[in-house]
């Protein structure tokens, strides 16, 4: 005789398939039998389809508590009045499609969302549009969700007053592709997070950061652009990252920067590029990334490296008409920054290899200078400047003497660019 477990696993399928058979569309619309979608979720049995007609219905905490599919027609616009959460989803395999949710109220005591995910598994949120939410998506102790292709649009005015686009705290397994999202604290915030993708999204005009995610590790962030916020992408204290083939665009501020790691371990960033930012990468206690086949160009900073840097790897990048290619406020141990092109060096190659025959030294004693008392920037284009970096140049006091690429591109590193 069978276990009792195994002889109810085999009939899994036929139960799936007995509820599929069994499930039914119910429409929502002015004129129907359910004219508001809290009323057909709450009549829906699981498995059930709801379908919503183009409109605008005014309802706040839909509680979607079995396996639904929820398919607006034409975007119908569910608006909560800036009252309270809109949707929020407390069963596995949910989809929520085509949907427009507009208006969630500001709290200072709750995270209100347009979709808030609670302990769920194997759900989808995809080509919604939410508009003027505190918290758009919203996703907690959640694992093998998608969210795609979903337009977010916020009215942030001010950090503490504003949530984030998407959110998602202690989860696992989840895909975010696809989505614009802008307007908000942070365009997309992650919190303990693994094992998860972050691919092709826009992120733009956002208060705080593009991306900023901490504690996550094992995840993959590619083919994303952050283009325009208060800083690009924040990534800290976390592990075995791969960022690769993202843009970094014109995140410009004071205190502004493409990227910044911080407490970052055995990451890969390559075939990124870095363009008219602030500060291209800034780093700090990070250790054992290599940083490959990335373009540096038109920033203030290309890099700037703080002190705990260890057995990082800088090598086949461009620099590129950069301010100050490197800063760093630390000698470095076991780093290495070779054959990279540098747009400032002026050394020659009598072999014709391709290597530069000369050593460069990225770090200028201006930039030191610049670090120690910021307002010397004023300096910049004066005479006194080009004086200055010659005479540490031939005798080095203040400027790291390791940090020195032994064998720079002649040439910049040609590499197959899939960013759009």
């Amino acid at each position: 005789m069978k276990p009792l477990h195994i002889a109810l696993s085999a009939l899994l399928p036929l139960f799936a398939l007995f509820a599929k058979a069994n499930a039914k569309t119910i429409v929502v619309c002015a004129d129907c039998n359910y004219c508001m979608p809290g009323d057909a979720v709450a009549v829906a049995e699981a498995g059930d389809t709801i379908l919503i007609k183009p409109g605008t219905y005014y309802e706040t905490n839909i509680e979607v508590d079995k396996a639904l599919t929820i398919i607006g027609e034409n975007f119908p616009v569910i608006d909560g009045q800036m009252l309270d959460h809109i949707i929020t989803v407390t069963a596995d395999s949910v989809s929520i499609q085509g949907l427009q949710v507009q208006n969630v109220g500001l709290s200072f005591i709750e995270d209100r969302a347009a979709i808030r995910l609670s302990k769920v598994s194997h759900f989808e949120i995809v080509n919604n549009k939410i508009f003027n939410a505190f918290f758009a998506i919203y996703a907690a102790n959640s694992s093998y969700g998608i969210i795609k292709g979903n337009e977010v649009h916020g009215q942030a005015v001010e950090e503490m007053t504003s949530g984030n686009a998407i959110h998602a705290w202690y989860c696992t397994h989840l895909d975010i592709e696809g989505n614009e999202v802008y307007g908000h604290r942070d365009g997309i915030y992650l919190e303990f997070v693994h094992k998860s993708r972050i691919f092709g999204n826009k992120s733009h005009n956002n208060l705080r950061y593009g991306l900023h995610f901490m504690f996550s590790n094992d995840d993959q962030y590619y083919g994303n652009t952050f283009r325009n916020n208060g800083a690009g992408v924040a990534v800290m204290f976390s592990k075995r990252i791969l960022m690769h083939d993202n843009l970094f665009i014109n995140n410009w501020g004071r205190s502004s920067y493409g990227l910044l790691l911080k407490e970052i371990n055995d990451a890969e960033i390559f075939h990124n590029i870095f363009d008219t930012n602030t500060l291209g990468i800034f780093i700090e206690g990070s250790n054992r990334i290599t940083y490959r086949e990335n373009d540096f160009l038109r920033n203030g900073w290309a890099i700037k490296m703080h002190g705990g840097c260890t057995d990082n790897h800088f090598s086949q990048n461009n620099f590129l008409q950069n301010t100050f290619d490197m800063a760093a406020e630390a000698q470095g141990v076991d780093n290495s920054y070779d054959e990279n092109h540098w747009s400032e060096y002026t050394g020659y190659d009598l072999d014709k290899d391709g290597l530069g025959d000369v050593p460069f030294r990225p770090v200028k004693l201006f930039s030191y200078l610049v670090n120690q008392t910021p307002e010397s920037i004023v300096l910049l284009r004066s005479p006194f400047v080009g004086l200055l970096n010659f005479s540490e140049k031939a005798s080095p006091i203040f400027t790291p003497t390791n940090l020195m690429d032994h064998t720079p591109l002649m040439k910049p590193f040609s590499w197959d660019k899939k960013i759009q």
